[in-house]
Parts: C-alpha cells; structure tokens; sequence
C-alpha cells in the first residue's frame, strides 16, 4: 500500500488547525484536538509553527487557568493583519469590491454601477483593476500588501486554470481572466462562479455556518448551485461548478426524433415550445422576458438588472395577474429542482440566495409548494428551505474568503505568506 505523502499530510493539518481557528477562536488547543480529532503533539507542533510565522496569535485568559498546570489559559486567534485580499463580484449591470483582513472582516467596499456585459474583456478588465486599486487605497494600503485576488461571475467557470467557458458577463468564450487580471495587477489572481463564493460565504459567516452538508441556489441574472458536502465545496474536473440552469426540468415538446437526434432551436425550446431548461424559466433573465412578453404593447418596458426586477414586483403587488402568475410558474419550476436536489444529495438545509426573492411569497410560496409536494415522503423532514438576501459586498466577501481559503493551505512552513508571483505586464 502506498503510504501518503508526509509533506501533503502536514499541508491538510496545517490547513485544519488554521480552519478551526478562524471557525472557533479564540480556542485553546485543546478545544483545536477536539475539533480537528489530531493528537496534541500535532497540534502544538503546528501552532507553534503559526505563531513563528505570526500568522496567529495569543490571548492569555487570565482568569481561566489550565487545570493540569496551573497557568493562565492561552487562546489562539488569526492575526487579522498578517494578509490582506479582494474580493470581486461581477454582475451584468454593476462591478462590487471588497478588501478585506486575514479574518475576512470587510474593510472597505466599492460598488461601480455600469453595464459591463455590453464591453469587451480587455474593458471588463479595466475596470475591475481600477475598482481593485481605489478599494485597497480606500483601506489604507497599497497593492504590495495584497496576497491574492478572486473574481466572481455568473457562468462556467474552470477555476484550476483561471478561465471563463461561458458567462452572460462576457461576450467572448474561454476567457483567461485570471491570468488578465493577475498580469495588471501583479497579484495572484483567481476566478470562480458567483454562487460558489456566496456558499461558501454562508459556510464561513451566514446560515451555513457550523453545517457540513446544505446547498445554496442563487437566482440572479442566471441560476447557480453550490453544494457543501463534509465541509468541502464540490467541484468537478478542472474545479468547474454545476451550472443549475442547464438543468432539464422538463422535456422539450417535439425536440427529439425517432432517433434520438435534437431538433429544438438551441435555447433548450422545442418545436411545441415548452422550455426544457430550468434558466429558461426561473432565471431573473427568463422572468424579466415572461413579464415583458406578457405586457407586450401595454406600453410597458423592463430595463435588465434591479431596476427591472423592482417593477416586476410592483406590477404583482399591485395585482397584476399576468404577471403573478410568471412568478408562481418560476417558483414553481424551480421548486421542482430543488426537490430532485433534495432526493440527491438530503442536505438538511437549502439557502435560497439572489435578486429574484425580493418577490417575496409571489415567488417563494409557488416554490415551497412544489418541493413539498415533489419530495419524497422519506425525505420530508430532512430539508430545511431558508432565504438569505444578501448585498453584494457579501457576495465580494465570500470572494475574498476563497482566497484566503487558499492561503490558509499554503505551504508557509516558518516563512510567513508565501511571496506572490508577479506577472509581468503584457
């Protein structure tokens, strides 16, 4: 039997201690043995090495003693000045930053309102460096005290190589953002879906936190699904997440021949015209189309974004039926994939994050009754359905934990941070 790697087995205590630490601390070590079940002789052995680094620090309680030796009981915490990151979201209509501490506390936030899914990549680009640099100034620092740089954005997102597949961000495919961004900037820079940072944000400070399993679904410009499972985020091949949109959530009337061979327009429509993708449906996109479809030459316009789902709520709230009932088909059909989730994966809760739930019940209610209705009975009791809305700061915070979650593992040894690569400018 191949025995493991000793160097990659002290990377993943190193990288459990510094966990616990931020999740629990201050914590003694004793309480880091509990959480992370390794003996005390690693443990002490990897603290030591962190306060050398001064990566953590020391808190004496001094009216709490240890009770085997009698002194003053130590607890550790992160040093919440030892690293500095940013966070970024990307939405169609707005650029959001957020620097933040070792701990993940926001120091300060920017948000830069303008439509950036009608510019080319090298514009996008632009801009989320200029936001990069003015946020940091704005904190007090300056790039060299930067340790990394994590990007969000709707879409498929290969996160081990830094590319974009497909995003309605951009209009080109396969887009090494990362490797733009870093090259600006000359901080490590990485690139990840928008609703992994949120999951992980709700692990790290929201609803998911002290859960090993839940899921989180975003409805936004597009649909997004992050899945926790044992306290590690799932990915695919290259770190590429699920895309909830492409999922079927019926089958497209008359799309496919005797043969098996697709007919549909591409859009995931059939001939008969019923929709076979649940983004074609739920989406903010889909319900914001629905909605002007249905009021077509009642003089009414829907501008994309916020501004566009805030009349979308009016027209309901004031009765407008139509337009309800795009909202119950949305909540509905999302219903119906959340329900086929909960057969998959029976996480005992389900964070419902994005802009669409600002529709409050019009949307949720629809929802919550086709899960209850779809889920098998043996799995009734299993799930809980919250929402969380969240401000994009959160979303940019969740960001920057993606990157501090990486420094957390890195292989710092007694050296402190790992020196950052910097790329030169092109």
């Amino acid at each position: 039997m191949k025995t493991a790697d000793p160097e990659l087995m002290r990377a993943i205590n190193r990288f459990h201690v510094m966990d616990a630490i931020r999740r629990f601390g201050p914590i003694a070590r004793v309480e880091i043995c509990d959480r992370t079940e390794l003996s005390p002789t690693t443990v002490s052995a990897i603290t030591a090495a962190l306060l050398e680094d001064g990566l953590i620090v020391p808190h004496a309680v001094g009216a709490v003693r240890d009770a085997a030796r009698g002194r003053p009981r130590v607890l550790l915490d992160l040093n919440p000045e030892v690293a500095f990151v940013v966070g970024v979201k990307l939405a169609p209509d707005q650029v959001t930053v957020a620097t933040t501490n070792f701990r993940a506390d926001v120091l300060r936030t920017l948000t830069l309102p303008i439509r950036i899914d009608r510019q080319p990549v090298s514009v996008i680009a632009d801009l989320v460096e200029d936001g990069v640099r003015r946020c940091v100034a704005d904190a007090e620092l300056d790039m060299a005290r930067i340790s990394g740089v994590c990007v969000g954005l709707p879409g498929v997102i290969e996160r081990a190589a830094g590319v974009c597949r497909q995003s309605p961000i951009f209009r080109e495919r396969d887009v090494p953002f990362a490797a733009e961004l870093g090259a600006r900037l000359g901080v490590a820079a990485s690139v990840d879906s928008d609703v992994n940072l949120v999951t992980l944000a709700e692990h790290w400070f929201g609803m998911g936190r002290g859960l090993d399993d839940f899921i989180v679904v975003s409805i936004e410009h597009s649909l997004g699904l992050g899945v926790i499972h044992n306290g590690e985020l799932f990915r695919g091949a290259n770190g590429i997440s699920p895309d909830l949109g492409d999922l079927l959530v019926r089958p497209p009337a008359a799309s496919y021949n005797a043969k098996g061979n697709g007919r549909g327009n591409g859009k995931g429509n059939g001939n008969g015209g019923a929709a076979a993708r649940l983004a074609d449906i739920a989406s903010e996109a889909a319900i914001l189309d629905e909605v002007a479809a249905a009021l077509d030459g009642k003089g009414t316009t829907l501008e994309r974004g916020e501004r566009g789902m805030q009349r979308v709520i009016e027209l309901a709230e004031a009765g407008d039926q139509r337009v309800l009932g795009v909202l119950a088909t949305a909540g509905e059909a999302l219903g119906f994939a959340i329900a086929n989730l909960i057969a998959l994966f029976a996480p005992p809760k389900v964070i419902l994050a994005g802009a669409a739930l600002r529709a409050g019940a019009m949307f949720v209610d629809p929802l919550r009754a086709r899960v209850t209705a779809l889920t098998p009975d043996n799995l009734a009791d299993v799930a809980e359905i919250v929402v969380h809305q969240w401000g994009d700061d959160m979303w940019a915070r969740g960001a920057a934990a993606m990157t501090l979650r990486d420094l957390y593992g890195a292989p710092w040894n007694t050296t402190g941070p790992a020196p950052r690569q910097s790329a030169p400018r092109q």
